[in-house]
C-alpha cells in the first residue's frame, strides 16, 4: 500500500499538476493538505475518473484537508477532537482496506503559528496537545494507523539547509519542537528518519528567493506510524522531483510503502 501526503498549496492552482502526478504515480492514497476550497467547489468527479475514492473536508480560501484513495474507505471523520469551536479545517481521518490490512489514516495540517509570541503560535501549540490526546487514542487502540501531513515543524536541525535562520520561527521554535517530541515519544516511528539518515533531505522550499535555486530547503511533512503501522514499513521517501516541475506547489510529496 503506497500513501503519500502532500501540501497542494491550492487545488484550483494546482489541479492539473496534481492530476498529472496522480496518472503517473498512482499512489494508493494521498492525503492532501491546503486545498484551499469549499467541499462543493474541489474537482471531486475529475479525481474520481482518475479511479480514486474522494473525502474533503474544507474550508473557503484557507486550509483544508482530503484523502483520496483507490482502495475502499471506511467511517470518515471530519475535525480533530478536543474543542468544538474550532471552525479551521485541519483534520481528516479514516480507515483504508488494504489487501492484507486495515489501515487507519489521519491527514493533517498543523497550524503555522507565525507570528512568535502571539494567538496563533497559541493555537498552533494548543492544537497539538489535542492531537498528543489523538496520538493516544490511536496508539490504544492497537492498530496500524498514520499520522501525515504537513505538521509545519522542523524537528531538527539537521532537517534545515539553514537552522540558523529559522530559530525564532514558529517551525523551529524550542516549545514546537518539544511538542513534536511528546507526540512521537508517546510510542510513534517517524517514518523518514526509520529509513534515511543525515542532512540534506527537504520537502519544503519557499517561492522566494531562489530558494528552490539553492537546495534552501525544510522538511515540514512527516509520517508518524503506530507500532502496528512501523511493522508493516516497506520504505519512506521524498517525491524531490515535483518541486522543478512547472507550476509546482512549494511542498513535494513524502511517501511510505506499508506491507498491507
Amino acid at each position: 500500500m503506497k500513501i503519500a501526503t502532500y501540501n497542494i498549496n491550492g487545488i484550483k492552482a494546482r489541479f492539473e499538476r496534481l492530476t498529472e502526478w496522480l496518472s503517473e504515480a498512482k499512489p494508493d492514497v494521498v492525503l492532501l493538505q491546503e486545498i484551499k476550497s469549499v467541499d462543493e467547489a474541489f474537482p471531486k468527479a475529475e479525481i474520481e475518473d482518475l479511479g480514486y475514492r474522494v473525502e474533503t473536508h474544507g474550508q473557503k480560501s484557507f486550509n483544508g484537508v482530503a484523502i483520496l484513495s483507490r482502495l475502499p474507505l471506511e467511517d470518515v471523520v471530519r475535525g480533530l477532537p478536543g474543542d468544538d469551536s474550532d471552525e479551521q479545517a485541519r483534520w481528516i481521518e479514516a480507515t483504508v482496506i488494504g489487501d492484507t490490512h486495515a489501515v487507519r489514516l489521519c491527514g493533517l495540517y498543523l497550524p503555522n503559528g507565525n507570528p512568535v509570541p502571539g494567538p496563533k503560535y497559541d493555537y498552533k501549540l494548543a492544537w497539538m496537545e489535542r492531537l498528543r490526546a489523538r496520538a493516544e487514542a490511536l496508539l490504544a487502540d492497537e492498530i496500524p494507523a498514520v499520522m501525515a501531513g504537513d505538521y509545519n515543524i522542523i524537528p531538527q536541525a539537521e532537517d534545515a539547509k539553514r537552522p540558523e535562520a529559522w530559530r525564532e520561527d514558529a517551525l523551529f521554535r524550542p516549545e514546537s519542537r518539544a511538542a513534536f517530541r511528546r507526540i512521537v515519544n508517546l510510542g510513534f516511528t517517524e517514518a523518514f528518519r526509520a529509513r534515511v539518515r543525515g542532512e540534506g533531505h527537504y520537502s519544503f522550499w519557499d517561492y522566494q528567493a531562489g530558494a528552490w535555486n539553492r537546495d534552501d530547503g525544510i522538511r515540514i511533512d512527516h509520517l508518524l506510524l503506530t507500532p502496528q503501522a512501523a511493522d508493516l514499513l516497506s520504505d519512506c521517501w521524498i517525491d524531490k522531483a515535483e518541486r522543478a516541475k512547472e507550476k509546482p506547489s512549494d511542498h513535494v510529496p513524502v511517501w511510505i510503502d506499508l506491507a498491507a
